[in-house]
């Protein structure tokens, strides 16, 4: 066990899915932990408004869709989350685990709502339906075709489609979806934010220890906010 667990508890404390940290550390990695989700979660209901032409601004007359598109995101990764944490019979891991959006379909979605507007917004909403009611019949049998998914297989997936979301990370690095196009898309002043996000992080994560490198995200998030700031972003 690294040191970074220790700081959470003992190995038979960390193996029982009923043990409770202390609130000093449980309150920093909750924070941790929704900020960490929050971002991932509404990212992909923003990156398929623009896709389909949905502009940004209280002006635009499309913004009250992407307001909902994000309310949706929030509010059914709060009950896909309760599910999993809870469980209901035979639904849920009752662990916590959250759930949320997925950047798995956004290369699917984006070509079918390319400058399409709601029209084909409603028509993805519909599939995505369709597709999540597939895939809640294929769980049950996915002990059985488990054999033609071994590692490599899944890890190949997984690479791909980090390999797809690397233009999403630079994309927000230059300054999020909403600024392309505009003066202030790849200034300096954004990169410098998004390098010390990573280098606070990466530096927490792997140069300290106990609590401070388990709370890593958290302090290159709060690093980020700080310098941001400063540079009146």
């Amino acid at each position: 066990m690294g040191t970074g667990n220790a700081a959470l508890g003992t190995p038979e404390q960390l193996k029982d899915p009923n043990y409770t940290p202390p609130l000093s550390l449980a309150v920093p990695l909750g924070i941790q932990h929704v900020l960490a989700m929050f971002v991932s979660n509404v990212t992909p209901a923003i990156i398929i408004a623009g896709a389909a032409g949905f502009g940004f601004g209280s002006n635009s007359p499309d913004f009250p869709n992407l307001i909902y598109m994000i309310q949706m995101a929030i509010l059914f990764a709060g009950i896909a989350t309760l599910f999993q944490t809870i469980g209901f019979g035979p639904v849920g891991a009752r662990l916590p685990i959250v759930q949320g959006t997925s950047f798995a379909f956004i290369p699917i979605m984006i070509p079918l709502v390319a400058g399409k507007g709601v029209d084909a917004m409603a028509a993805v909403m519909g599939g995505v339906i369709v597709g999540g009611l597939f895939h809640a019949c294929l769980a049950l049998f996915i002990g059985r075709i488990r054999f033609a998914l071994p590692p490599l297989v899944t890890g190949l997936v997984v690479t791909m489609i980090g390999l797809a979301l690397v233009k999403v990370g630079i994309q927000y690095a230059a300054g999020g979806v909403p600024a392309i196009g505009k003066p202030e898309y790849g200034s300096l002043q954004s990169w410098s934010v998004a390098l010390v996000v990573i280098f606070v992080t990466l530096g927490f994560k792997f140069f300290t220890r106990g609590m401070w490198s388990v709370a890593a995200v958290l302090i290159g998030l709060v690093a980020g906010y700080v310098v941001a700031w400063m540079l009146g972003m």
